[in-house]
């Protein structure tokens, strides 16, 4: 089996680069490897995403996919007075973004290594994040919006990025099915990338 980012365990040797950048106005060092997503810098897709969620500054929030870190980082900034879980399937990508957390002072943060929501079957959240695994294929992003509904709070909003050309149109009719066709709005979008927000506010 060829080793994607979604690899649980990556055999690729390790090749670690740090690079420095600025999301959402906050400058971060960040340290990416081998085998993980985007390890030559953020991805555009989730810059996008960064630059337009809504995070309460005292939510709780979950990254899921979190790759080495940016988006919950952020997100973690942004929400000064709450905290945030990074959660990916990759074991290399979890350690990643938790030696990025300590290189930039971050502590409202946890992590885990986890597939899908395995890691946080018994936890719900404000907020829930992601730069979904396209390539894992489509039934397991669906997955991700389902299983996300499910943990989130009443008025809790799962906020995605997605390429148009990478399935946007089916990810959004799959969220109106799940959240209810008035809960579904495009936020944004940017170069091909759609930025979707879904707010919880029918019962499951």
């Amino acid at each position: 089996m060829n080793d994607h980012y979604y690899s649980a365990k990556p055999k690729s040797q390790s090749d670690r680069r740090s690079f420095e950048t600025t999301l959402r106005g906050v400058r971060l060092k960040l340290t990416s490897d081998a085998g993980v997503f985007s390890r030559d810098g953020v991805d555009y897709g989730s810059r996008v995403l960064i630059e337009h969620m809504d995070i309460p500054a005292d939510a709780r929030v979950l990254d899921i996919g979190c790759g080495y870190g940016p988006i919950g980082l952020v997100a973690a900034r942004l929400a000064p007075q709450g905290h945030v879980k990074l959660i990916d399937i990759n074991e290399r990508a979890v350690e990643l973004a938790e030696m990025n957390a300590r290189a930039n002072g971050i502590g409202n943060v946890s992590f885990a290594r986890s597939d899908l929501y395995e890691a946080v079957q018994d936890d719900s959240f404000d907020v829930i994040l992601s730069n979904p695994p396209i390539r894992a294929g489509k039934a397991v992003v669906h997955r991700v919006f389902l299983e996300a509904f499910e943990r989130l709070n009443p008025g809790g909003e799962l906020w995605i990025v997605i390429q148009n050309k990478q399935g946007a149109p089916s990810a959004r009719a799959r969220l109106e099915e799940i959240f209810g066709e008035d809960e579904v709005a495009e936020v944004a979008k940017d170069k091909g990338f759609r930025i979707y927000k879904a707010k919880k506010t029918k019962n499951e």
